[in-house]
């Protein structure tokens, strides 16, 4: 078992990837791929020098910082002295109106190479006093949800609350043979995806709306169903409307992976991923969003009520680690999934020296054939949806508006 590795505290000097860590290193190749939390503010920007005292007075105590990737040992080794000036940088994006630049900046620039821990902070100034604080990492060492607590410890004046831990319980014989289907799903002939198959390129776009969090909370509770499948359900309808534009004919049912944590209480700041995936079918064949929720929340619906986050972990358990890897690489790849479809809720506003952000954003890297993903991220009263897609789908930069008309139509039924 590996250690909870709380906030403080002594730190082992070494600690072995996990099985999810490791299914990240194959997937990339060994290569870094960037995971950023993108908070954007309106009001007066820190100085350099104040972030980075901010960062020197609290990274030493948060052990997913404390850590680096010692790729060909496979494992975790802690770093002693953390040099803050060369993990807190700054930029300035004079153009960048809605934080897009800076999520693009992210994704895009390179990261350290050495032996430093995998983590930066960013200043970025955009116009008109405004500003972004990010927070970046390797995905490969750190899931969304531990960037969620990681991010909420390093910047806020306050360093509480974030994403929910998740006890553990006991699975059902349903979800166990679920996800011994995703498993031998992800073996079999790769599912047609027309709107996603296709060669890589290797550029990326990012783009994102947003919404108040409330207009998602009253579809739902309309629909008896949660704020993730509004998002869901909407994306379904967004791909829809979005194929049928380039292509005339409706797209089949959209296989994703969902990811879910299995942080427990007690593990908010541990390095590494603990998350597990699920396979899901959105309903984009499906020409009315109406009914699109429908078939959503019956599928979360079967999910919870089968426990598959806690069969997937046992599953995960009881399987050599180097063999649930490979496993892994099958569930999450572009042959057998469109990408991500992820969620992460931060909680209360994060509040840097005062200056509350507006809203926060997600942005990942792609990897293992995926072309495109997706996020929402809620923080207070804000929702934000960020699409991530490769170059070679040269219209998926219209997805977040259809996201938003399909919300729309949600409202109106």
């Amino acid at each position: 078992m590996r250690p909870h590795l709380g906030i403080g505290g002594g730190l082992p000097p070494a600690l072995d990837l996990s099985t999810a860590d490791l299914a990240y290193l194959l997937a990339t190749g060994g290569r870094p791929l960037p995971l950023a939390f993108v908070f954007r503010f309106d009001g007066r920007a820190p100085s350099l020098d104040a972030l980075r005292t901010r960062v020197a007075e609290r990274a030493h105590r948060i052990p997913a910082l404390r850590y680096r990737l010692v790729r060909d040992r496979r494992e975790l080794r802690r770093a002693d002295r953390l040099a803050v000036e060369r993990h807190v940088h700054e930029a300035w994006l004079p153009a960048d109106a809605d934080g897009a630049e800076a999520a693009r900046l992210m994704l895009s620039r390179p990261m350290a190479g050495d032996d430093r821990p995998p983590w930066e902070v960013w200043l970025v100034h955009g116009p008109d006093g405004g500003h972004s604080l990010c927070y970046r990492t390797d995905h490969t060492f750190q899931d969304g949800v531990g960037a969620a607590h990681t991010a909420r410890a390093l910047l806020d004046d306050h360093a509480q609350g974030g994403p929910a831990a998740r006890p553990r319980s006991r699975p059902t014989v349903r979800g166990l043979a679920g996800a011994a289907r995703d498993v031998a799903d992800a073996f079999r002939a790769p599912v047609a995806k027309p709107g996603f198959d296709g060669p890589v390129g290797g550029r990326l776009g990012a783009c994102q709306a947003e919404i108040p969090l409330a207009r998602l909370r009253t579809v739902a509770r309309a629909n008896n169903g949660t704020v993730n499948d509004v998002y869901l359900a909407a994306l379904s309808h967004a791909v829809h409307v979005w194929h049928m534009k380039e292509t005339g004919t409706a797209h089949p049912p959209l296989p994703v992976a969902v990811p879910m944590s299995v942080r427990e209480p007690g593990e908010e700041h541990a390095p590494g991923n603990r998350m597990v995936t699920a396979r899901l079918l959105l309903p984009c064949d499906e020409p009315s969003p109406r009914d699109a929720l429908a078939r959503v929340t019956a599928a979360t619906g079967r999910l919870r009520r089968t426990r598959r986050r806690d069969a997937v972990r046992v599953l995960l358990a009881a399987t050599p680690r180097t063999l649930g890897a490979r496993v892994g690489t099958r569930l999450v790849n572009g042959a057998v999934v469109a990408g991500p479809a992820s969620s992460v809720d931060f909680g209360t506003a994060l509040v840097h020296r005062g200056v509350v952000s507006r809203r926060t954003a997600v942005f990942s890297g792609l990897a293992a054939g995926i072309r495109f993903l997706t996020t929402l991220t809620s923080q207070h009263d804000v929702a934000c949806l960020t699409v991530v897609h490769d170059e070679t789908l040269a219209t998926a930069d219209e997805i977040p508006e259809l996201w938003l008309s399909a919300l729309w139509e949600l409202e109106r039924c």
